[in-house]
């Protein structure tokens, strides 16, 4: 489960001029081939098995419920037919005809690479690709599985392919899902989760209206839904997450962008990811400084070699009074340590993809509205934790830092797709990462008895809420002076149904367990329970195998050792008024 979002453009990522040069670059991506026949390999066994459940549902299942429920259904769906609904099914069902489809595909990717100053090349071939390769399968489909249609009054014409499976359904899955994609790395806002779980919504609709139109049966929309879906999965894990394609190269006549050393000096710094922020970002970012009363703000980059650190040394030493940081959470993360225990106050401006620390502060997810708040309110103290780990030299977090199931997704996820995608490209990535195997670590907590555990995944936290508003550690909070822990050792289907249980409805019915009631509880534990939660000041963590480690969402390394130590009132921050 991703637990921060790494800013690891910050500080692996190429320049910005890199970025928009490789954009304009119409030079073949290096890797290509090889994608090319990782997703021929898969679509192959994506048909394979489409095939093989069309034949298991016509042939030995055909027999056993809920197959043999299918006819009534359909026959209900028949008599409840009114002239209304038969004509919002008409339309419903021409969202997924062919022609819509292709008309909808061209027009999309043909926007996509016409946008101005940065065609959005990779979302068009995902797009484009993952239509196209779900009409194969379909087509693959319909040649080796001979299903007849239901025996109602069927509303269209039936076509000369099989009723299973239903290729309105898989079209309609494979475009409007796609576009979903598209929109959520595309548009910014709150706009963007509506728009995305509208068209979610157009599969569904097209499916039910094939199914009233008596053109399928249940289990043929299905296998439709599942068609689609798997084209997307298999594409977009090709070119929005693995990083077997590269950009290509950067182009010439880019103009570069400004360095630190060409902005004036003052009291107020403003440390910024150019990955993430715009130029027009920057422009409201500084019009909001400006009528708060901070004039002549300095903007200083992040470097691919110094993701933050420097720039803030540099403007505590030369007497800046406020410091404002626009990033995402490693940016936040870098810039948190560096002025950790220096009193100068920080400004937390949200323009990464999870922006896990302001979102537990309650900030707007907005960068304007994120910096107008602060600036309208007031100071406050919070925690920052400390780690250290072999292979890791001493440094602070802010969020979250962990090992096992979550490093290994954040190590799997490529930075493209995160770009694209936001915090959803987790779960693609995620996929090849839940087989990660069970380990074992010793652990001990504020000098109390070491005491064993096996786990898929322990984090450290200094709060509680990941993306998606799921809360893992319900009691953490970032200004009490603690740490805590979660260990999530799942075994097996009902092991994860319990999980996310716990996960969902939180701990609030047990008070916070202290490292005498840890030890209490040691035998329980190995009973199998799924989550623990326990609360310290210092944690040492040894693992028996190198494990993945994160910290605040970054990947930092293989290793077998991590050593946490809560670092109270660390970091002085504004934060908007409680009455706002």
């Amino acid at each position: 489960m991703p637990t921060a979002v790494p800013d690891r453009a910050a500080g692996r990522s190429r320049s910005r001029t890199e970025v928009v040069g490789s954009a304009r670059s119409f030079a073949l991506p290096r890797g290509t081939g090889l994608t090319a026949a990782r997703i021929g390999a898969l679509t192959a066994c994506q048909a394979a098995v489409m095939v093989g459940l069309g034949l298991l549902i016509t042939g030995p299942a055909r027999g056993l419920w809920p197959l043999t429920a299918e006819d009534a259904v359909n026959e209900d769906l028949e008599r409840a037919r009114t002239g209304t609904l038969t004509t919002l099914s008409s339309i419903a069902s021409e969202a997924g005809n062919t022609l819509t489809v292709i008309a909808v595909t061209l027009l999309t990717c043909l926007g996509l690479l016409l946008i101005p100053r940065l065609p959005m090349w990779r979302q068009a071939v995902f797009l484009a690709l993952a239509v196209s390769l779900q009409s194969l399968v379909f087509l693959a489909i319909t040649e080796s599985v001979d299903r007849h249609r239901p025996d109602v009054d069927r509303l269209d014409a039936s076509p000369p392919t099989s009723s299973y499976t239903s290729g309105h359904t898989g079209a309609a899955t494979a475009l409007y899902a796609g576009l979903a994609v598209v929109a959520l790395s595309r548009i910014r806002g709150p706009w963007r989760r509506i728009v995305a779980g509208l068209l979610l919504l157009l599969p569904l609709i097209v499916g039910a209206a094939r199914l009233y139109r008596g053109m399928h049966h249940p289990t043929d929309v299905l296998g439709g839904l599942a068609n689609g879906g798997l084209s997307l999965l298999i594409v977009g894990r090709a070119l929005l997450v693995d990083r077997s394609v590269a950009a290509a190269p950067s182009g010439a006549g880019v103009p570069a962008a400004r360095t630190a050393g060409e902005h004036r000096s003052g009291t107020t710094a403003v440390i910024l990811n150019p990955t993430v922020t715009h130029e027009a970002t920057r422009h409201d970012l500084r019009r909001i400084l400006e009528r708060h009363g901070h004039r002549d703000p300095v903007f200083l980059e992040t470097t691919a070699d110094d993701p933050g650190a420097g720039q803030t040394a540099r403007a505590v030493r030369e007497g800046a009074t406020l410091v404002v940081v626009c990033g995402g959470d490693g940016t936040v993360r870098t810039v948190a340590d560096a002025l950790a225990e220096s009193g100068v106050p920080l400004v937390i401006v949200p323009c990464g993809t999870g922006n896990l620390l302001a979102r537990n502060l309650g900030l707007p997810l907005s960068p304007t509205a994120a910096l107008d708040a602060a600036l309208g309110g007031g100071p406050h103290r919070l925690d920052l934790g400390s780690i250290e780990g072999d292979g890791l030299t001493a440094t602070r977090f802010a969020a979250m830092a962990g090992a096992g199931l979550d490093a290994a997704m954040m190590e799997h996820t490529d930075p493209r797709a995160k770009a694209h995608l936001g915090w959803a490209a987790y779960a693609l990535a995620g996929i090849g990462t839940l087989r990660t195997p069970r380990m074992r670590v010793t652990i001990r907590l504020d000098g109390s008895p070491a005491f064993r555990r096996t786990a898929r995944m322990v984090l450290v936290a200094n709060v509680g809420t990941v993306q998606g508003g799921v809360t893992l550690l319900p009691e953490a909070r970032p200004d009490d002076g603690l740490l805590d822990l979660l260990v999530l050792d799942p075994r097996g289907p009902v092991g994860w149904l319990r999980a996310v249980r716990t996960l969902l409805r939180g701990r609030a019915e047990s008070h916070r367990p202290s490292a005498v009631h840890t030890i209490a509880a040691d035998g329980a534990a190995q009973g199998g329970v799924p989550v623990e939660f326990f609360t310290f000041r210092r944690a040492e963590l040894t693992f028996d195998t190198a494990q993945s480690r994160e910290l605040d969402g970054d990947p930092v390394g293989p290793g077998r050792r991590l050593t946490a130590e809560v670092r109270p009132g660390a970091l002085t921050v504004l934060l908007p008024s409680r009455e706002k």
